[in-house]
This record gives structure tokens, sequence and C-alpha cells, in this order.
């Protein structure tokens, strides 16, 4: 657990963050070892590795608002939460005192085969800007480095850093460099692909402080 500013983050490894003041946030559980309790579940897009039922089973209960894309909406409805809300890119909701501001999420050079990108700007799916505590977290989803950062204002982001399908450690530095935020953490390797070294390369070329969280 690392406290931000009266804000608790943790990370599950993967993509899985959790904030926590007053309400508990989770986002993109994965891989999970236990149940938890939330108040509001996000998650960026479809793939298994974000959008996995087992897991969702166990951080969605009826006291819980689920907030995800439209490609997730018809599984959506059968996990008994108290309410899901669809999103898009550029939207802005408030739900229960924690504002949520859904942003693009894409590739630019991650591609599948030649002309399809893993994760295309056509489909829709998100990176979330979580307002808790008084507090702005960017988590990026599974994204390149994209111009619209530009435009992001945020006091922590968290940043995939292991390539393959996201960011690799020194297109997270671009990242950090066009979002400027006060703390970056990175996320995304250690599960699927890439390891704490490129956490490492991302904070000693980083222009920013970086955390580097252990998986709880």
């Amino acid at each position: 657990m690392f406290d931000y500013k009266g804000v608790q983050i943790h990370w599950l490894g993967h993509d899985t963050i959790i904030l926590e003041h007053g309400k508990r946030v989770c986002i993109d559980p994965f891989k999970l070892k236990r149940q938890i309790q939330t108040d509001l579940v996000l998650v960026t897009h479809e793939h298994s590795d974000h959008w996995n039922m087992d897991d969702l089973k166990k951080v969605v209960t009826p006291n819980t608002t689920l907030i995800t894309i439209k490609a997730n909406a018809a599984d959506a409805a059968k996990l008994g939460a108290k309410q899901v809300i669809t999103v898009k890119p550029g939207e802005r909701k408030e739900v229960e005192g924690v504002t949520i501001e859904p942003v693009p999420a894409y590739n630019l050079t991650k591609f599948r085969e030649p002309g399809k990108p893993f994760h295309p700007k056509e489909d829709g799916k998100v990176g979330y800007i979580v307002t808790l505590g008084g507090v702005r977290f960017y988590h990026a989803g599974d994204t390149d480095a994209i111009p619209e950062m530009s435009n992001l204002k945020t006091d922590v982001a968290f940043l995939p850093v292991s390539g393959t399908y996201v960011m690799t450690a020194d297109e997270a530095v671009e990242a950090a460099r066009m979002i400027k935020p006060a703390l970056a953490i990175p996320m995304h390797y250690g599960s699927i692909v890439g390891s704490e070294a490129d956490a490492q390369r991302f904070k000693s070329k980083a222009p920013c402080p970086v955390e580097i969280l252990q998986p709880e």
C-alpha cells in the first residue's frame, strides 16, 4: 500500500489498482486472490486480462456500481451490480462523490498483424481519470503514448511499461513528458509480459518522480 495525500493506493499486479478514500474504487481486476468489497469497479476494455468474469465476481456485489465500455454491457448485466454505467471517451460521470472521466486508450504501433492494432482507436477502449479525495488519478488502460495525453491533467499517472501490447518503458517516459504528473506508477508487467526491469528502466529515465509498487 502507498499513501498519496491521504488516498491509499494498492497495486494487485498487472493493471489492477485499488484506490481508497471514503470509497473503494477498483480498476481492471485480474487474478485476484480474494474477495474485495468495493463501491465502484471500473473496467477499461473487454480483453480477458481486464474484463474477467471470475475476477469481477470477487469485486462486484449488489452494493457496487460497475463502469465499463459498451462492449462489456451484456456480460455486465449478469453480475448483479447496483448499477451498470457504460461510457466512452470524452464523457464525465459523477458517481457517489467520485468523478470519473473516460479518456482514449489505443495503439499506434502495436499490431496483432499488419494494419490491425491490438487496441484500435475506433473500438472506444478507455483509460480513466478518477478524482478521489481531491486527487486526480489517471489509469491509462492499454495504450501507446497517444497525442490526447498532452491534454490530460492528473496528479498521479498509472502507466503501462511492458511493450508488446502497450507502451514500452521508453514510450512511457514520453507519455510522462506529455502528461506531466506529480507522480507516476508503472503497471502492466510481471503477469503476461514484462518484468520489474521495465519498471526500473522507466523510473531511471522518467521526467517525474516514480514509485514502483510491489503487488499485494
